[in-house]
């Protein structure tokens, strides 16, 4: 059975960010842990992942962010990392509707690579972008209602919603943590004092954040 840290231990959940290529992954990832913006971002060779701690009722979590590359050549490359994941934000462009209809694709990756049940939040980004979106909200919550996702709209270009993503997906792991709701027993070998698994219970709702 797993435990949680005690007193001056760490919480540690392995998220990774996955869609298409060039819906914004990069960029949600540098805004949500530096802060930053890079207009001119080139695509994703293989994978990243960063860091970044988060305070949860006086409790230090840190979240390690795997970025993964969307594009169809590197997914080979990329599966090996879905491995110890307890989260997910899957994102998509609402101004490209062929990313929103690849979701369905990257949903079966993670159910084909991932051990547990996952805190996975869908996420419209590129909401700045109004003017030529082409995937409504109302087609996003009704997705993420469908597959029992979590759902927001984001921009990494002007912050919107990018942390209210990222902390929400943490905290679901963080609160069902906290419920030792931890089943997998491939997961349980594996489990150690500082890294946790997250497994969906009949009490998790979906959240809808949508910008307005």
């Amino acid at each position: 059975m797993a435990e949680e840290p005690e007193t001056g231990e760490e919480y540690l959940f392995k998220i990774v960010v996955i869609g298409d290529s060039a819906v914004g992954k990069s960029n949600l990832l540098s805004r949500f842990a530096r802060d930053e913006f890079d207009a001119h971002s080139k695509a994703t060779i293989g994978v990243e992942f960063q860091t970044q701690v988060v305070d949860i009722d006086g409790k230090e979590v840190k979240a390690q962010v795997w970025d993964t590359a969307g594009q169809e050549r590197f997914r080979a490359v990329t599966s090996a990392y879905y491995r110890g994941a307890v989260g997910a934000l899957i994102v998509y462009d609402i101004s490209r509707r062929t990313t929103f209809e690849s979701i369905k694709r990257w949903l079966g990756e993670l159910n084909t690579h991932c051990d547990t049940a996952m805190a996975t939040m869908l996420v419209g980004n590129k909401s700045d972008l109004e003017n030529i979106r082409e995937v409504s909200v109302e087609e996003g919550k009704s997705l993420a209602e469908e597959e029992e996702l979590f759902f927001i709209e984001t921009s990494a270009l002007d912050s919107t919603n990018v942390t209210t993503a990222f902390e929400t997906v943490i905290r679901a792991i963080y609160d069902n943590v906290r419920r030792k709701v931890l089943n997998s027993d491939s997961y349980k070998s594996e489990v150690s004092l500082n890294r946790v698994s997250l497994v969906k219970d009949g009490n998790t709702k979906q959240i809808y954040c949508c910008s307005k």
